[in-house]
């Protein structure tokens, strides 16, 4: 059974950081191209950062490029999103999607608020 499972949201000052997690399970992490993409209350999906399956070429979004660093450990099955300098406007649902090999699966998402 594939699952993403991603963590690490909450509630966070402005200017706050926060550490995302995706656990990955059922399918061959490490074969698997990772996204984070994210949903803001009322707005339509937006892509935040690519990693590509050996980690070694990431991609941003300019509205996050120097503030957020995605990662993967694929000992682990796991993909990262450290969130640093938090603006009011990073408030949305965060979720992560592998794709490989004309498959693509996606985690249900973790909720990241910031607000004073």
């Amino acid at each position: 059974q594939v699952q993403l499972v991603e963590s690490g949201g909450g509630l966070v000052q402005p200017g706050g950081s926060l550490r995302l997690s995706c656990a990955a399970s059922g399918f061959t992490f490490s074969s698997y191209y990772m996204s984070w993409v994210r949903q803001a209350p009322g707005k339509g999906l937006e892509w935040v950062s690519d990693i590509n399956s050996g980690g070694g070429s990431t991609y941003y979004a300019d509205s996050v490029k120097g503030r957020f660093t995605i990662s993967r450990d694929n000992a682990k099955n796991t993909l990262y999103l450290q969130m640093n300098s938090l603006e009011p406007e990073d408030t949305a649902l965060y979720c992560c999607w592998g794709q490989a090999a004309g498959y693509d699966y996606w985690g249900q998402g973790t909720q990241v608020t910031v607000s004073s």
